[in-house]
Protein backbone atom coordinates (compact mmCIF):
# COMPACT_ATOMS: atom_id res chain seq x y z
CA UNK A 1 0.00 0.00 0.00
CA UNK A 2 3.09 2.20 -0.56
CA UNK A 3 1.64 3.82 -3.44
CA UNK A 4 -1.87 4.39 -4.75
CA UNK A 5 -2.78 2.30 -7.33
CA UNK A 6 -4.39 3.63 -10.91
CA UNK A 7 -7.80 1.88 -10.05
CA UNK A 8 -7.91 4.02 -6.64
CA UNK A 9 -6.57 7.59 -7.93
CA UNK A 10 -8.75 6.98 -11.11
CA UNK A 11 -11.83 7.11 -8.79
CA UNK A 12 -10.99 9.86 -7.31
CA UNK A 13 -10.09 11.41 -10.07
CA UNK A 14 -14.19 10.73 -11.28
CA UNK A 15 -15.37 11.52 -7.39
CA UNK A 16 -13.57 15.52 -7.72
CA UNK A 17 -14.41 15.99 -11.33
CA UNK A 18 -18.29 14.80 -10.89
CA UNK A 19 -18.43 16.73 -7.42
CA UNK A 20 -17.05 20.00 -9.25
CA UNK A 21 -19.74 19.68 -12.04
CA UNK A 22 -22.46 18.80 -9.28
CA UNK A 23 -21.98 21.96 -7.58
CA UNK A 24 -21.64 23.94 -10.50
CA UNK A 25 -25.05 23.22 -10.79
CA UNK A 26 -25.98 24.28 -7.30
CA UNK A 27 -27.39 27.84 -6.30
CA UNK A 28 -27.78 27.14 -2.49
CA UNK A 29 -24.18 26.28 -0.97
CA UNK A 30 -25.51 24.04 1.80
CA UNK A 31 -26.63 22.20 -1.29
CA UNK A 32 -22.89 21.93 -2.70
CA UNK A 33 -20.69 18.72 -1.86
CA UNK A 34 -17.80 21.04 -1.74
CA UNK A 35 -15.50 18.52 -2.08
CA UNK A 36 -11.50 18.99 -0.44
CA UNK A 37 -8.86 20.35 -3.20
CA UNK A 38 -6.54 17.06 -4.63
CA UNK A 39 -3.43 19.51 -3.43
CA UNK A 40 -4.45 19.64 -0.18
CA UNK A 41 -6.16 16.11 -0.17
CA UNK A 42 -2.76 15.07 -1.42
CA UNK A 43 -0.92 17.04 1.49
CA UNK A 44 -3.47 15.78 3.99
CA UNK A 45 -2.35 12.05 3.13
CA UNK A 46 1.38 12.88 3.78
CA UNK A 47 0.71 14.34 6.98
CA UNK A 48 -0.72 11.31 7.66
CA UNK A 49 1.34 8.63 6.97
CA UNK A 50 4.61 10.49 7.58
CA UNK A 51 3.92 11.08 11.40
CA UNK A 52 2.51 7.46 11.65
CA UNK A 53 -1.58 8.98 12.50
CA UNK A 54 -3.85 6.22 13.47
CA UNK A 55 -6.40 7.32 15.15
CA UNK A 56 -8.43 10.01 12.44
CA UNK A 57 -11.12 11.57 13.14
CA UNK A 58 -13.23 13.94 10.17
CA UNK A 59 -15.89 16.68 10.73
CA UNK A 60 -17.82 16.53 7.08
CA UNK A 61 -17.78 13.44 5.15
CA UNK A 62 -19.96 14.64 1.94
CA UNK A 63 -19.68 11.90 -0.70
CA UNK A 64 -16.83 10.31 0.67
CA UNK A 65 -13.95 12.18 -1.51
CA UNK A 66 -11.68 13.35 1.92
CA UNK A 67 -12.44 9.98 3.42
CA UNK A 68 -11.61 8.23 0.89
CA UNK A 69 -8.09 9.83 1.02
CA UNK A 70 -8.07 9.17 4.69
CA UNK A 71 -9.17 6.02 4.78
CA UNK A 72 -6.12 5.11 1.90
CA UNK A 73 -3.36 6.68 4.08
CA UNK A 74 -5.00 4.76 7.75
CA UNK A 75 -4.74 1.45 5.97
CA UNK A 76 -1.05 2.49 5.50
CA UNK A 77 -0.72 3.02 8.87
CA UNK A 78 -3.02 0.51 10.54
CA UNK A 79 -5.70 2.88 11.50
CA UNK A 80 -8.95 3.46 11.00
CA UNK A 81 -10.85 6.51 10.07
CA UNK A 82 -14.32 8.10 12.45
CA UNK A 83 -16.13 10.09 9.97
CA UNK A 84 -18.96 12.87 10.83
CA UNK A 85 -21.65 13.62 8.67
CA UNK A 86 -25.19 15.21 9.14
CA UNK A 87 -26.88 14.41 5.74
CA UNK A 88 -27.80 11.08 5.49
CA UNK A 89 -28.42 11.53 1.30
CA UNK A 90 -24.58 12.38 1.47
CA UNK A 91 -23.41 10.05 4.56
CA UNK A 92 -24.89 7.44 1.26
CA UNK A 93 -23.08 8.24 -0.91
CA UNK A 94 -19.66 8.03 0.92
CA UNK A 95 -20.74 4.53 2.12
CA UNK A 96 -21.08 3.63 -1.80
CA UNK A 97 -17.88 5.52 -2.79
CA UNK A 98 -16.01 3.61 0.38
CA UNK A 99 -17.06 0.43 -0.66
CA UNK A 100 -16.31 1.14 -4.62
CA UNK A 101 -12.54 2.17 -3.21
CA UNK A 102 -11.93 -0.91 -0.86
CA UNK A 103 -12.06 1.03 2.00
CA UNK A 104 -15.63 0.61 3.88
CA UNK A 105 -13.90 -1.53 6.55
CA UNK A 106 -11.14 1.03 7.90
CA UNK A 107 -14.18 3.69 8.18
CA UNK A 108 -16.54 4.36 11.15
CA UNK A 109 -19.58 6.37 9.72
CA UNK A 110 -21.47 8.60 11.93
CA UNK A 111 -24.89 10.59 10.92
CA UNK A 112 -25.77 13.60 13.00
CA UNK A 113 -24.79 17.14 13.72
CA UNK A 114 -21.42 16.96 14.65
CA UNK A 115 -21.73 19.29 17.93
CA UNK A 116 -23.84 16.22 19.06
CA UNK A 117 -22.05 13.25 17.88
CA UNK A 118 -18.51 14.50 18.91
CA UNK A 119 -19.58 14.58 22.45
CA UNK A 120 -20.25 10.99 22.03
CA UNK A 121 -16.86 9.84 20.90
CA UNK A 122 -14.92 8.00 22.62
CA UNK A 123 -11.25 9.28 21.14
CA UNK A 124 -8.61 9.79 21.77
CA UNK A 125 -7.60 10.86 18.47
CA UNK A 126 -4.30 11.49 17.18
CA UNK A 127 -5.66 13.69 14.39
CA UNK A 128 -8.63 15.52 13.66
CA UNK A 129 -9.77 17.49 10.67
CA UNK A 130 -12.62 19.69 10.46
CA UNK A 131 -14.02 20.13 6.83
CA UNK A 132 -17.78 20.58 7.74
CA UNK A 133 -19.47 23.90 9.26
CA UNK A 134 -17.07 26.46 9.85
CA UNK A 135 -19.32 28.36 12.17
CA UNK A 136 -19.79 25.90 14.64
CA UNK A 137 -16.30 24.49 14.41
CA UNK A 138 -15.54 26.28 17.57
CA UNK A 139 -17.75 24.24 19.43
CA UNK A 140 -16.63 20.92 18.14
CA UNK A 141 -13.02 21.89 18.89
CA UNK A 142 -13.77 22.96 22.67
CA UNK A 143 -15.86 19.06 22.69
CA UNK A 144 -12.57 17.36 21.05
CA UNK A 145 -9.88 18.95 22.66
CA UNK A 146 -10.16 15.90 25.94
CA UNK A 147 -10.44 13.60 23.46
CA UNK A 148 -7.12 14.53 21.68
CA UNK A 149 -3.84 12.33 22.00
CA UNK A 150 -0.91 13.86 23.81
CA UNK A 151 0.68 14.29 20.26
CA UNK A 152 -1.89 15.01 18.25
CA UNK A 153 -2.33 17.41 14.70
CA UNK A 154 -5.65 19.32 14.33
CA UNK A 155 -6.08 20.34 10.45
CA UNK A 156 -8.90 22.68 9.36
CA UNK A 157 -9.67 23.63 5.23
CA UNK A 158 -10.88 26.67 3.91
CA UNK A 159 -9.15 28.92 5.68
CA UNK A 160 -8.05 30.82 3.03
CA UNK A 161 -11.47 30.86 1.02
CA UNK A 162 -13.49 31.97 3.90
CA UNK A 163 -11.50 33.86 6.16
CA UNK A 164 -14.10 35.33 8.17
CA UNK A 165 -16.42 32.17 8.78
CA UNK A 166 -12.97 30.34 9.80
CA UNK A 167 -12.23 33.48 12.24
CA UNK A 168 -13.72 31.98 15.19
CA UNK A 169 -12.13 28.65 14.64
CA UNK A 170 -8.35 30.08 14.56
CA UNK A 171 -9.12 32.58 17.72
CA UNK A 172 -10.37 29.20 19.81
CA UNK A 173 -7.17 27.55 18.33
CA UNK A 174 -4.81 30.18 19.41
CA UNK A 175 -6.24 29.55 22.79
CA UNK A 176 -5.24 25.98 23.15
CA UNK A 177 -1.62 25.33 25.24
CA UNK A 178 0.97 23.75 23.42
CA UNK A 179 0.43 23.93 19.94
CA UNK A 180 2.55 24.99 16.94
CA UNK A 181 -0.01 27.05 14.21
CA UNK A 182 0.50 27.51 10.19
CA UNK A 183 -1.38 28.04 7.64
CA UNK A 184 -0.22 26.70 4.54
CA UNK A 185 -1.37 28.25 1.14
CA UNK A 186 -2.48 24.85 -0.55
CA UNK A 187 -6.01 25.02 -2.29
CA UNK A 188 -8.00 26.89 0.33
CA UNK A 189 -5.81 26.75 2.74
CA UNK A 190 -4.89 24.36 5.23
CA UNK A 191 -4.15 25.58 8.93
CA UNK A 192 -2.22 23.03 10.69
CA UNK A 193 -1.77 22.52 14.47
CA UNK A 194 0.23 20.66 15.96
CA UNK A 195 1.17 19.52 19.77
CA UNK A 196 4.02 16.87 20.28
CA UNK A 197 4.75 15.00 23.00
CA UNK A 198 8.12 16.67 25.42
CA UNK A 199 10.69 14.08 25.45
CA UNK A 200 12.09 12.76 28.82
Amino acid sequence: MDTMGDDLRGLLTELHERGQEHDARQERHDDKLRNLEPETAALLAVLVRCSGRRRLLEIGTSNGYSTIWLAWTAGATGGRVTSVEMDPGRQGLADENLSRAGLRELVDLKLGDATEVVGDLPGPFDLVFFDADRVSAPAQLELVVPKLAPDVMVLADNVLSHPQEVAGYLEALEGLPGFDRLVVPVGKGLSIAYRGTTPG
